[in-house]
């Protein structure tokens, strides 16, 4: 098995740029919204990452995974509501 060699100076920050454009040129995100419209709704209210302490690597996996799932749900043909809301961990 052979690899084709790649460029290991990739300037990342371009590349997002570019595909933030593509999404803007396109309405990517209008399209997605309207596409969805009308679908039965799901949504999910996110708590903050923490209340009182600096970000641990298990509050990333926990976004992560709540991240794949609206989107998971948006595939099966949901109308998923994309915002983030506080449910300020039980206090």
């Amino acid at each position: 098995m052979t690899f084709e060699e790649i460029d290991s100076k990739i300037d990342i920050s371009r590349l997002e740029r570019e595909v933030l454009e593509f999404w803007r040129e396109n309405r990517a995100f209008d399209r997605r919204v309207k596409m969805q419209a009308g679908k039965p709704e799901w949504s999910f209210i996110d708590g903050p990452i923490t209340a009182n302490n600096p970000m641990g690597v298990h509050h990333a996996w926990g976004r992560t995974y709540k991240d794949l799932w609206a989107r998971y749900k948006f595939m099966d043909g949901f109308d998923v509501r994309n915002q983030n809301g506080f449910d300020c961990q039980g206090l």
